[in-house]
């Protein structure tokens, strides 16, 4: 049947009750969701709203909740990395270190890239600085102490999100965490175990994090829109860049302390900002058009729960028992051991076996991280023009991509044990193997959605829980090849078993992946509840609150 949107705006403008009865004339789901789209347009640009109604619906609740999540890694990523920056301004090393001589020399005629070469480190604090002299095993608790915390929290983090709320979760997380940073100074004062501690605290709350708002991205992307959405989650990557770049001159103006001040300050800025901003769900947002409330509804059809007052335990038996949700986490956490070899291992090959020294230059080492956030955008609009013109199945687009997160940044690391003499190539390599892994939000890092979007939480925690351990394994098997000298021929087994992990966790996926939603994500597994491949019905009951 035709259907006149321009018609049906002037009809429901005072009538929202018919809103359900309209759009759902068209007997197929994509003209549907194309009508939901229109009365967005009309309705955000009626001349009789009210001014301040057409300026907020001008702006899609769905940007600002996306623009949040991005923000809310940004965030996270500055109190997460900050004390690699900062430990170095409270632990200041001896003017003159020395360091082991490389198999070959990285730049001609530039010795300050020679590590080969006495470097002096002039670090300028302004007077009356508080100094430390802890040894490099307290340097190291009090760098690991984050990450150990965060292993713990992940595992649960993602029940925790759906019991309680996304919402509260990330607020609670993310103001625990800007608190314990700003009073992280004094622990240092205090002793270095204190810091240790805080640090640790600070791992265990931002566990939370990343599963609860991959809960959120469950509740508000519509399908065409969810690889921007989960490109959003990787703002961790500006946070790093932006932390490294703006350290230094804050610690050389004002001291180290403030770069823990800063940083906190922004995150419990930030909080206020995100508890009027952000709703569990389109359901909840009070300010939400009833258009945009609609159109993502239907989008996602009856996939994900929507009733706020109904608390749904996770089915864990069914998680743990299902192939697909295996081959997920075999696919997360050759993603994860990729990125942590990547961050470590590789700067590190680049440093020691050519003479390189990567992080002498804040650009060169941000390359790596700007190419991933980059590519990740790329890769998500794709994906979501993919997924809009319905041109292959979710299965296939997941498995393919997989080529591009995965294999091809596996092969990239084969290829950086054969460089020889050559920084240059080594740091392209570098980055573009960083680069190509931005697809990870086409494959590990979405697949969850697919699979449970009620459960999407607890499936990415436990796979994020698992997949750090990688983070602790990485390091070893380096020091492992590495323990007789720093040449090539010891640096390309490492090399090796790395890609070989990235290249195998893709091929398992292939195999035993799907893209396809599992039947333990419908709250009533009955069979009239769940709806056929072939079916057109949408229906879903959502409990409105007036």
């Amino acid at each position: 049947m035709d259907f006149d949107t321009e018609k049906f705006i002037l009809e429901i403008k005072d009538r929202p009750a018919i809103w359900d009865s309209k759009c759902a004339d068209h007997s197929d789901r994509n003209k549907r969701l194309k009508c939901w789209e229109e009365v967005i347009n009309i309705y955000a640009n009626e001349d009789d709203t009210p001014e301040e109604k057409k300026e907020l619906d001008a702006i899609p609740a769905r940007f600002i909740v996306a623009l949040m999540l991005f923000f809310a890694c940004w965030i996270n990523y500055m109190l997460r990395v900050n004390m690699s920056v900062n430990i170095i301004a409270m632990v200041p090393e001896d003017k003159t270190t020395k360091t082991v001589e490389s198999e070959c020399k990285a730049v001609a005629n530039d010795v300050s890239l020679h590590n080969d070469t006495d470097i002096t480190k002039q670090l300028r604090q302004p007077d009356g600085v508080v100094i430390f002299s802890w040894t490099n095993q307290e340097q190291a608790y009090v760098l690991s102490g984050y990450f150990w915390g965060y292993a713990i929290t992940s595992l649960i983090s993602g029940t925790a999100a759906e019991l309680w709320g996304p919402r509260r979760v990330v607020f609670v997380t993310m103001f625990i965490s800007a608190v314990l940073t700003i009073i992280s100074p004094q622990a240092a004062r205090l002793h270095y175990m204190v810091l240790v501690a805080v640090r640790f605290f600070i791992g265990l709350a931002a566990g939370f994090l990343f599963p609860a708002l991959h809960a959120l991205v469950a509740r508000w992307a519509p399908p065409t829109e969810k690889g921007r959405f989960v490109s959003a989650l990787l703002g961790g990557a500006i946070g790093t860049v932006v932390t490294w770049s703006l350290t230094g001159p804050l610690i050389e103006t004002f001291g180290w302390d403030f770069a823990f001040y800063v940083p906190g300050i922004i995150a419990a800025l930030w909080c206020v900002a995100w508890w009027f901003l952000v709703y569990d769900s389109p359901v909840l947002h009070p300010r939400i058009s009833e258009a945009e409330k609609a159109y993502i509804l239907e989008a996602i059809g009856d996939k994900v729960h929507s009733d706020s007052t109904t608390k749904i335990v996770p089915p864990f038996k069914k998680i743990f028992t299902s192939l697909p949700f295996l081959a997920m986490i075999v696919l997360h956490y050759g993603n994860n051991w990729g990125i942590y070899f990547v961050m470590t291992a590789a700067p590190k090959y680049v440093s020691s076996a050519l003479g390189f020294n990567l992080t002498s230059t804040g650009t060169i080492s941000s390359l790596p991280y700007l190419a991933r956030m980059i590519f990740s955008l790329i890769f998500g609009a794709i994906g979501d023009r993919i997924v809009k013109r319905n041109m292959v199945s979710t299965t296939f687009m997941r498995k393919f991509f997989s080529l591009f997160s995965h294999v091809l940044p596996g092969l990239l690391l084969i290829g950086l044990g054969y460089t020889g003499c050559a920084p240059i190539l080594s740091i392209a390599l570098i980055t573009f193997s960083m680069g190509s892994n931005g697809a990870a939000t086409l494959t590990n890092l979405v697949n969850h959605q697919d699979l449970a979007p009620n459960f999407a939480a607890t499936l990415y925690g436990i796979a994020n829980g698992i997949g750090n351990t990688a983070g602790f394994v990485t390091p070893l098997v380096t020091a492992y090849f590495t323990k007789n000298g720093n040449g090539f021929a010891e640096w390309r087994p490492v090399f090796f078993t790395g890609a070989s992990l990235y290249i195998i966790a893709a091929i398992y996926f292939i195999l035993f992946g799907t893209g396809e939603t599992q039947k333990w994500n419908y709250i009533e597994p009955e069979e009239d509840k769940r709806p056929s491949a072939s079916s057109n019905d949408t229906t879903i009951t959502i409990q409105v609150k007036n």
